[in-house]
């Protein structure tokens, strides 16, 4: 014993002496300033590729409009740089669209926004595309967004606090424009005036070195950032010059807030009147940029020697004007479509054009006062009207010209068209372009009490009544006046389009549309959604600002729910009643031990529980068909039961064998053409970790294997099948394997009720999917309306197969209506084309009457509508699906709609 407490003793000993020497050798201020060394060479590299990039395309553009004829050169650049921008945009990252800095101010307010490796790759191709190809943006102001991101990525490589997060976040935006204009303090500056708005959240010391770090590695690395060479020019400032400098800051504040009007005008346009996608609307600008371009002056096809050539005095006042007019319209219609790319250069070139043309016009009446000082000053008083940002317009070129004698010159112009854009519009640019995008950052927003508790996903309709947008007006008041919902979400290829509702319809009759206008025509598109993830005070804050009745709920662009203001009334009630709060022990939440992704490219998800490899073969092959027919994702789930003495998080599992057969899922799933996701959870109880994985993953359908009965009391089904059909928001489909003609070789060994995977395999053959004649009974009921649905996908599954309706009506009923027969033949007709008879049956016993029709039509599958009557009803009654499962060898399957 004394030995085995020796043993101990060192080696807790050892354990603490490692613990010492990591808390001398990473301390947490040293670790702060690792990370802000790293983040600043990060952000630094990252801007030194961007320039040489925007700067190696730029430079073949103009080269060979030279020698191509730069009519045909400029535009077809233009166009085909804008539509690989939008492209590359659309697809990989939606968010790196525009400028990015109101992004990045949403996510330091605490707006759940991405900011990763992903975003910051994506902005720096789609900024080089995109500048490079001719729009007349800028490459600065993204510089913020990327170095935002990268160092979002390095901060999740090292455990750290949400609140230290957002530091690194702010140190990166800080070094991304430190990088981009080569000027470190006013990188500082801007994160604290104009992203943060208070030094009191903002740790200096790591923000200072990262922003130092990272223009100084764009300075060695780059070069100058504007290429201004001022030693050559003569920059002065006189006291009777100020009333000049006043009138260049009123002039700036006008136009610049004119400015920033016009970009958010255009994109509101582009959004809800011109409603093309992202790659051709930067396409179209591009090839607006080209035309325009082409016809003017060839010091106009580089924005880089434009500034220089308005900075060095030689320029006429008209050469000032039109630099000014074309710069002005070029930059809002670029800004407009969307593009990635910035608005600091930019205004840099309009307020040097719209300064020397001041400076010109001052020296020409009194022969006093230098153009070049006025074209620096302007540049300020521009890039403070649009940006609000009076101090970083200040220092920024300060840094860039290195000039004492602007200071005076550009503190009263900046100031004044500060004072000037903020009397003409409160609200700076990034604020319009938020609220654009249905983001408030106003300091009364609500972000405490019980809803900040609770998410969107938490009470969403899953159930959602979607309509198409080549729908006639007609058909939308048809569904409108089917259901009690005031407006619709619309969809196309599982993508959410648009929204429709009752104001969009009166706005439609007072136009006096025709019936036979399309639903697109009148919807409202682009409608503002909210994710799975926001807090119910994000929604209600939401739907209060811009007096709404639903937000619809999407992950990426793929509608999951709805959520409306009775939804969150209810949530409210139920949270402060505790109503439904459980009560008594109930099982810990599970957790998943292994997981593997595919691309998320279906319009829904199918999620299948596996549990028995012998029969999960078949019922893969199975969900596989039902996933190609309906363009959906497979998830694959494995679920490992633990003791409840242990809590799941914490228990210690192999998942070797689990693995195995997700791995066979995954070749089912290639050989079908379809994406299959995989997971293994370990849990107290299975069918809660069926019902947290339908949660988690926004499962549209649910296939589970079935035994057919059921000896515990009070089910109906089984334990977890129960749970699952009376629980689950999503479409169920059961399946009990039959020892027929169906699954031949099965014979009594088939799927069990899902019970976790124990170390002996059961044996016995995989069911063989040989399903060839189809037996579907009709009830009328949307059960069995879903039903009826899923069968050409499962009709796949066996060569030339057969389908037979029928429809059981009592002996008192004198003349059956088959009209739910026939309406069911003419949709399977046209779907299968193979043959489809419909019979109506007459019976006392409704599992008497089908089985016998299986028995005698030698029937492979049996195709149930769940029962419309509640769970004591069914017990009362008998329990109709089981009784046809006893009763005949085939396999049945029973459907149940997803809960309303």
């Amino acid at each position: 014993m004394s030995y085995k407490l020796l043993i101990e003793n060192s080696f807790l000993k050892s354990q603490n002496s490692v613990r010492a020497l990591a808390s001398v050798l990473i301390r947490p201020k040293r670790l702060a300033i690792f990370e802000a060394c790293l983040i600043g060479l990060v952000c630094g590299l990252a801007g030194v590729l961007l320039k040489q990039g925007v700067g190696w395309l730029g430079g073949w553009r103009v080269h060979a409009s030279l020698l191509i004829p730069a009519w045909v050169l400029l535009p077809g650049a233009g166009a085909l740089g804008g539509l690989l921008t939008g492209a590359l945009v659309e697809r990989l990252a939606p968010e790196t669209a525009g400028s990015g800095i109101p992004h990045v101010k949403a996510a330091l307010a605490g707006v759940g926004l991405s900011l990763d490796w992903r975003t910051g790759i994506v902005k720096l191709a789609g900024t080089i595309l995109a500048v490079g190809s001719g729009l007349t943006l800028g490459r600065q102001g993204p510089t913020v967004q990327i170095g935002a991101s990268l160092a979002a990525g390095i901060s999740h490589l090292m455990p750290t606090s949400p609140d230290y997060r957002r530091q690194l976040i702010a140190c990166g935006a800080a070094a991304g424009l430190a990088a981009g204009f080569n000027a470190p303090i006013a990188g500082v500056l801007f994160v604290v005036e104009e992203l943060l708005h208070d030094i009191s959240g903002l740790t200096l010391g790591p923000a200072i070195i990262a922003s130092f770090i990272g223009a100084v590695v764009s300075q060695v690395l780059g070069g100058d950032s504007l290429n201004l060479n001022l030693n050559a020019y003569n920059t002065r400032f006189e006291a009777q010059e100020i009333p000049v400098y006043v009138i260049l800051g009123v002039l700036a504040g006008l136009l610049g807030t004119l400015f920033s009007k016009g970009i958010v005008a255009l994109l509101t346009f582009n959004r809800r009147v011109l409603r093309l996608g992202l790659p051709l609307r930067i396409a179209l600008a591009g090839l607006i940029c080209g035309l325009v371009v082409a016809v003017l002056p060839v010091g106009f096809r580089n924005n880089s020697g434009l500034r220089e050539f308005l900075l060095t005095g030689e320029a006429s006042w008209r050469m000032s004007l039109v630099a000014f007019v074309a710069h002005f319209l070029l930059t809002i219609i670029a800004a407009g479509s969307g593009a990635p790319g910035g608005l600091f250069a930019p205004s840099l070139v309009l307020g040097s054009a719209l300064g020397h043309m001041v400076g010109v016009l001052q020296l020409g009446l009194t022969g006093i006062g230098e153009p070049v000082t006025y074209a620096l000053a302007g540049m300020g008083a521009f890039f403070c009207a649009v940006c609000r940002a009076p101090i970083t317009a200040v220092v920024i070129v300060f840094e860039i010209a290195k000039d004492f004698q602007l200071v005076l010159p550009l503190m009263i112009g900046s100031i004044v068209a500060y004072l000037v854009a903020e009397k003409v519009d409160k609200q700076s640019l990034y604020d319009r372009l938020l609220e654009l995008n249905g983001i408030q950052l106003k300091k009364d927003k609500p972000k405490e009490g019980i809803l900040a508790e609770l998410a969107a996903s938490d009470v969403m309709q899953r159930r959602v009544e979607t309509l198409a947008s080549q729908m006639s007006l007609d058909e939308v008041l048809q569904a409108f006046s089917r259901s009690h919902h005031r407006g619709f979400p619309v969809v196309d290829d599982g993508h959410l389009v648009g929204i429709v509702t009752q104001t969009d319809l009166a706005n439609a009759s007072k136009r006096q549309l025709p019936g036979n206008t399309p639903l697109w025509e009148i919807m409202t598109p682009n409608p503002m959604t909210v994710r799975p993830v926001d807090t119910l005070s994000e929604v209600l804050y939401r739907l209060n600002r811009y007096n709404l009745s639903r937000l619809p709920v999407t992950e990426g662009r793929k509608l999951v729910g709805i959520i409306t203001r009775s939804d969150i009334i209810r949530a409210e009630s139920d949270k402060l009643t505790g109503e439904k709060a459980q009560t008594g022990p109930h099982p810990a939440p599970s957790y998943v031990v292994y997981q593997t992704r595919s691309p998320a490219t279906g319009q829904g998800r199918l999620l299948v529980p596996l549990s028995n490899p012998q029969t999960a073969p078949a019922l893969l092959r199975l969900a596989a068909a039902i996933a190609r027919e309906q363009d959906c994702e497979l998830e694959c789930l494995q679920v490992m039961v633990v003791s409840r003495h242990s809590a799941p998080a914490e228990t210690p599992v192999r998942t070797a064998k689990s693995r195995r057969l997700l791995q066979q899922a995954d070749r089912i799933g290639r050989d079908w053409g379809v994406p299959v996701h995989t997971q293994v959870r370990v849990a107290h109880d299975v069918a809660q970790a069926i019902l947290e994985t339908i949660d988690e993953r926004h499962i549209d359908l649910i296939l589970m294997g079935w035994k057919g009965s059921t000896s515990s009391p009070g089910r109906i089904f089984g334990n977890a099948v129960d749970t699952v059909i009376r629980q689950a928001p999503c479409d169920v489909v059961l399946v009990k394997w039959g020892t027929g003609h169906g699954a031949q070789g099965a014979g009594h060994r088939q799927e069990k009720e899902l019970p976790a995977p124990s170390g002996e395999s059961p044996s016995g053959e995989c069911p063989i999917l040989n399903l060839k004649r189809w037996l579907v009974p009709m009830a009328g009921g949307p059960n069995s309306q879903r039903a009826v649905q899923l069968l050409p996908a499962l009709c796949s599954l066996g060569a030339q197969p057969e389908v037979r309706l029928c429809q059981v009506f009592g002996p008192a009923v004198p003349k059956p209506d088959t009209a739910v027969l026939d309406t069911a033949e003419l949709f399977l007709e046209r779907r299968l084309r193979v043959p489809v008879i419909s019979t109506p049956v007459c019976a006392p016993s409704v599992p008497e009457a089908l089985i016998d029709l299986a028995q005698k039509d030698q029937c492979d599958v049996i195709v149930l509508g769940a029962s419309r009557e509640g769970m004591l009803q069914q017990a009362i009654k008998g329990n109709i699906p089981e009784a046809i499962a006893r009763g005949c060898d085939c396999t049945v399957m029973l459907v149940r709609s997803a809960v309303a």
